[in-house]
């Protein structure tokens, strides 16, 4: 697929991007190549490739799941203005 220059004018402005009219001609051209490579990747029989989670074999690395600060609730809920059974109450705010 090869995108003209008004193509290229027309994304800039849906995009709201302000591009130099020197520009549009190298836009034009890497945009182009870009949908191309595309369209062939999208040709392409993909049948028997597992789907992957990273391009790299790793796996990530977790700490431990461990409390590490106090139950300060009821500190924080002394002073709220308003709680019940645990649960802040606050204003209706819509009506």
């Amino acid at each position: 697929m090869s995108l003209t220059a008004d193509d290229v004018n027309k994304i800039a402005h849906l995009a709201r991007l302000g591009i130099d009219k020197q520009d549009i001609d190298s836009y034009a051209k890497d945009l182009s190549g870009m949908l191309d490579l595309m369209t062939r990747m999208g040709g392409l029989d993909t049948a028997g490739v597992e789907p992957m989670a990273h391009p790299l074999d790793q796996v990530q690395r977790l700490r431990k799941d461990v409390v590490t600060e106090a139950d300060q609730r009821g500190h924080f809920q002394a002073i709220a203005p308003q709680v019940e059974d645990g649960l802040y109450l606050v204003p209706k705010v819509i009506e």
